[in-house]
């Protein structure tokens, strides 16, 4: 569930930090009710951007597929890889 507080919760930043690091998810901060700002740890932070760079490229994969309707084998492709940069 996710965690929302008021922006005069701020003011303990300790909580909020500790808050970040305990839940691993992001805080929605509220300034006279209404959603102001997030806030998440930066290994929260990291994750997401890892998810968001790995779903970009399963997006361009489907639209690679979709364009041109030929798949590689993977074995394949790693094999060639490795013959052309390792020798």
């Amino acid at each position: 569930m996710p965690q929302i507080r008021p922006i005069t919760d701020m003011r303990n930043t300790t909580e909020i930090s500790n808050l970040c690091h305990a839940k691993r998810e992001p805080i929605f901060i509220t300034k006279n009710g209404y959603g102001d700002m997030v806030v998440m740890s930066m290994e929260t932070y990291d994750e997401l951007l890892e998810t968001a760079a790995t779903d970009a490229a399963i997006a361009e994969a489907e639209a690679e597929f979709a364009k041109s309707g030929k798949l590689y084998d993977a074995r394949e492709e790693l094999r060639a890889l490795r013959r052309k940069y390792l020798g």
